[in-house]
């Protein structure tokens, strides 16, 4: 990987206040990234609302929660969480300099 790994994920400011949002009527859930093999290219991105655990790395901001386990944390290295709403949707989106190509869904990764 090419990203210094002591380079913790990041996440914007506009990614915390959408989950803000979702959690506004329900009960408080941290958004949980998490790198897993498969996908088109080789890995892929799952992205849920979940609780944290004990060894996550938890990302804080807005009253909000962002964690990412460890063994998904090397992949995650100097990533950008940030949320997006255009035409063809909304959605949580990873900007990865680890990656060296990904699928043109955005969801799948190759490093």
């Amino acid at each position: 990987m090419n990203v210094e790994l002591n380079l913790p994920p990041k996440v914007t400011e506009r990614a915390f206040a959408r989950l803000a949002q979702i959690n506004a009527d329900g009960p408080m859930r941290a958004l949980r990234v998490a790198v897993l093999g498969g996908g088109c290219s080789g890995f892929q991105y799952d992205i849920k609302l979940d609780d944290p655990a004990d060894d996550d790395l938890i990302l804080k901001g807005e009253g909000q929660s962002v964690v990412v386990d460890p063994v998904s944390l090397p992949f995650l290295t100097g990533a950008v969480i940030e949320f997006t709403d255009e035409l063809i949707g909304a959605r949580f989106v990873i900007e990865n300099p680890n990656a060296t190509s990904s699928c043109g869904c955005g969801t799948s990764f190759a490093i």
